[in-house]
């Protein structure tokens, strides 16, 4: 296909999900998730993975003053493997299943310079490498979870963003490299984004038969501390109350896809801001390139013998 009229295409995809029509979905219409380990508010058992517990002792109290309910903090962070592999035993060894998994975690345009502790670009490491990872360690959980759902789903929901328009995947940036300081903080993070859709669709074929769904998802522009390193007529631009929406707004999209019973149909798809259907890159639907990556990943996560 023509790039320039791929590269319209996509242009037009974004400003339409930058300008989102109200939604129809409200956390109102999310069923009883009693039994199942996902949200508080609907009666689920939650676990909050995050690096920094004291933000997550806040996290918690407010959720507790909120539904009334405890989250349970789990140390993860996403940038040491080392650490993803410390949370995903953790959680295994006081739950067996698990029925919805939200992908959520990232960075966001850190210094080009920083890179994880294993080698890899910070924001790839952190948003891509870290979530398979994770991911993949909790998939017996999660089919053991879709065994006692009551719709037979257990649903894991990774949260991608428009920026995943913005670019293709470079293999020769994931590492340390003279290309990847080149390219800078900005590629570097849109083809994170990316990364996480084409993740998420590989996963929905390799899973679906255990009856784990795999969604991919732009939550929305949403106004969050992840644009504080933004700065000049970018962050002029962005932040603009004409596109910019509250948080609260964003956690629709991934709680429509985590828990209605409407979007098993969508197994595998891109969805975009208010809870609805879209498409992402043509890369995303390419069995090639997302095989390509998945092989990869496996590769880069192997243990280090000895």
């Amino acid at each position: 296909m023509n790039s320039l009229f791929l590269q319209l295409k996509y242009f037009a995809q974004v400003c339409e999900q930058s300008w989102p029509p109200k939604p129809q979905f409200s956390t109102d219409q999310i069923p009883d998730l009693s039994g199942r380990i996902a949200l508080l508010e609907h009666n689920a058992k939650t676990y909050l993975a995050v690096r920094n517990k004291e933000k997550a002792d806040e996290t918690i109290a407010e959720l507790k003053e909120l539904t009334g309910k405890e989250a349970i903090f789990l140390d993860l962070d996403l940038s040491s493997l080392a650490s993803v592999r410390r949370a995903a035993a953790q959680f295994l060894s006081k739950e067996k299943e698990l029925h919805i998994l939200f992908n959520n975690a990232g960075v966001m345009w850190c210094p080009v310079e920083l890179i994880t502790e294993d080698g890899f670009d910070m924001q790839w490491g952190t948003n891509v490498v870290g979530h398979f990872l994770f991911t993949e360690l909790l998939v017996p959980a999660l089919a053991a979870g879709a065994r006692t759902s009551p719709d037979n789903y257990s649903r894991v929901v990774t949260t991608s963003s428009c920026t995943s328009y913005a670019r293709n995947i470079d293999y020769d940036t994931f590492r340390d490299s003279p290309k990847r300081n080149k390219i800078g903080t900005y590629n570097l993070y849109y083809q994170s984004k990316l990364g996480n859709a084409m993740v998420a669709r590989d996963a929905a074929k390799r899973y679906g038969d255990q009856g784990i769904l795999s969604f991919s998802c732009n939550p929305g522009n949403l106004r969050t501390d992840l644009m504080r390193r933004t700065t000049g007529f970018r962050a002029w631009f962005i932040l603009q109350d004409t596109m910019v929406y509250p948080a609260r707004l964003g956690a629709l999209t991934q709680l429509w896809a985590g828990t209605m019973p409407e979007t098993a149909k969508y197994n595998g798809e891109f969805l975009i801001p208010w809870a609805r259907l879209g498409k992402c890159r043509h890369e995303v639907y390419d069995p090639k390139e997302t095989e390509k990556l998945w092989a990869w990943l496996e590769d880069a996560v192997k243990p280090i013998a000895g």
